[in-house]
Formats: C-alpha cells, sequence, structure tokens
C-alpha cells in the first residue's frame, strides 16, 4: 500500500543496472488469464516504468485467502518490516479469515512477535479515518502508527470511557491537533501519552480521579494547558509515598538478614545505620506519629 519515493528509486535504479534478480511470485487465479502478483510489487512497478518487456516469474498455485496472508508475512519476515498499518491491515484480514483473535495463534501464522500483533490489534480498533491518515502516501504527511499506540491507553482507560463528556473520536482529533502543533503544543513526544496515563493510575490509587478526570476534560477543551497540570497533589505524594515505603522495605529486610558477627568490624555500616535510626526516629517526631 506505501511505496514511497526513496526507496522505490533505489530499487528502480538497481533494476535498470542489474536486472531482476528474484523473481516475481505470481499465481493464475482460476478462469483467469491473467497473472496476480503474490510478492513482488514494488519490482513489477520499477519494470513498468523501465518499460522492460519481460520479467522472471515463479508461478506457484492459487492460494486460499488464508494462504495468501500468511505466505506474504512469511515472505517479509526476512526483509525489511511492512510498516505498521498495512501490517494491520493483512492481519485484520487473517483475523476474519479464520476467525481468530488470540495474539500467541496470530504470531505462530505470521511470524509477527506478539508484542507487535498486540499493537497492530489496537491499531484496528481505530476509525478508518485515523488508519487512512496513516496510510498516505507522502510519508510527509503521514501520521505515525506509535501515536495512535500511545494514545490507546489513555481513550481505553476505564475512568475516561465512562465520563459522559468523553467521545472517543472527538478526544483523538483533538490530541492530534495538538500533537501537531509541536512545540507549541503541549507534546514533545508521543511517549508523553504515558504520563497523563500514568497521573490516571496514579489518582485511582489515591482515591482523586474525579479530579484527575475534571483536569483531563479540561486539557481536551483547551489550548494552553500542559501535561503537567494533569497531577494531582494528593495522588503525586500518594506516589512519592509508596515508592519510599517500597524502598524502606527492602532496607529492613536487608537489616534484618545482617549477620551482626560477620559484619561487627564493619565500623562505617553500624555508624550509617546510627544515623539513619536517628533520622527515622525525627521523622517520626515531626509527623506526630506514634504506633499503637
Amino acid at each position: 500500500m506505501l511505496f514511497d519515493k526513496e526507496p522505490m528509486e533505489t530499487l528502480q535504479r538497481s533494476i535498470q543496472r542489474v536486472g531482476i534478480l528474484v523473481p516475481i511470485t505470481v499465481y493464475q487465479a482460476a478462469g483467469s488469464k491473467k497473472f496476480t502478483i503474490l510478492d513482488g510489487q514494488r519490482r513489477w512497478t520499477c519494470a513498468t516504468k523501465l518499460g522492460l518487456k519481460e520479467v522472471p516469474i515463479n508461478q506457484v498455485s492459487e492460494p486460499s485467502l488464508a494462504q495468501n496472508i500468511v505466505t506474504m508475512f512469511q515472505i517479509h519476515k526476512l526483509r525489511d518490516d511492512w510498516e505498521l498499518m498495512p501490517t494491520a491491515l493483512k492481519l485484520g484480514v487473517l483475523m476474519d479469515e479464520l476467525d481468530e483473535k488470540g495474539d500467541k495463534p496470530l504470531s505462530e501464522l505470521t511470524g509477527l512477535d506478539v508484542a507487535v500483533v498486540t499493537r497492530c490489534k489496537k491499531l484496528l480498533s481505530y476509525d478508518k479515518k485515523y488508519q487512512d491518515m496513516m496510510l498516505h502516501l507522502d510519508p510527509d504527511l503521514r501520521m505515525k502508527a506509535d501515536f495512535f499506540i500511545e494514545l490507546y491507553p489513555v481513550i481505553t482507560d476505564r475512568d475516561v470511557r465512562t465520563c459522559d463528556w468523553f467521545v472517543s473520536n472527538s478526544f483523538t482529533d483533538a490530541m492530534i491537533e495538538k500533537y501537531e502543533r509541536g512545540k507549541e503544543g503541549p507534546f514533545r513526544s508521543v511517549t508523553d501519552f504515558r504520563k497523563i496515563k500514568g497521573y490516571l493510575t496514579a489518582a485511582r490509587k489515591a482515591s482523586q480521579v474525579d479530579e484527575t478526570v475534571s483536569k483531563l476534560k479540561l486539557f481536551y477543551e483547551t489550548a494552553d494547558m500542559k501535561i503537567e497540570d494533569l497531577e494531582v497533589d494528593e495522588a503525586r505524594i500518594h506516589g512519592e509515598a509508596e515508592a519510599v515505603s517500597r524502598s524502606v522495605k527492602r532496607l529492613h529486610e536487608a537489616i534484618e538478614d545482617l549477620d551482626t558477627d560477620l559484619f561487627i568490624a564493619e565500623g562505617d555500616l553500624w555508624r550509617d545505620l546510627n544515623e539513619l535510626s536517628k533520622a527515622i526516629s525525627r521523622v517520626l517526631e515531626r509527623a506526630d506519629w506514634r504506633t499503637n
């Protein structure tokens, strides 16, 4: 679907110089006088532009639709990867044809990594207009699949998608507009969507999700709000407290496991532990925290 100009020109120069070294794979459908290309569309296109009268072919028997797609996946596994959206479309055909939705079986059929299958299925969940943005013939105007992959966890967040103000396509359009503003907008990278998802997750843990979702609505509706403005102080504090708590637990386990006889001569260690004990006591006193 996507034949970008630069690699096509490189291939055409190569064919002009040395000809087609790898035959085009074709089959003849039942009742048809024409051949259908199974593999070699780029070579055929370049040969046509160069006015070649003949091209070498390997003829195979007519495959089923599923066999056709699987064969293409296997062929391209040995070459440069397809872009993700064309890959997703081919995977979608295979899923419908075989009525198979499982990531692992699809991975085994196509030779794609399970993670790639998962990413493709995310792209297939978007409306056609967004898929078409990823298939634009001009690579400079083509939306990167990574944008929609990174956006996906936000628009499918369980608290976001149940909001009465949330409409997936409208929200997606707004995020595209913000992202395309470049340095003038709130996004520095598509991975900034991970920050938004992180704020939502932290807010859930701190029981502050309503406030974060309200801020997300404001972010969606206004032009000048920064991504960092979505963070709720209570959620941030809760996250930092959890991080400190995890460190304390690890240190606690390490201290409990110390063999005092073995480390008796390690003066620096005991001095550090003594200073730590004093620091903990001071913090507990400032917090007026008492054990029952």
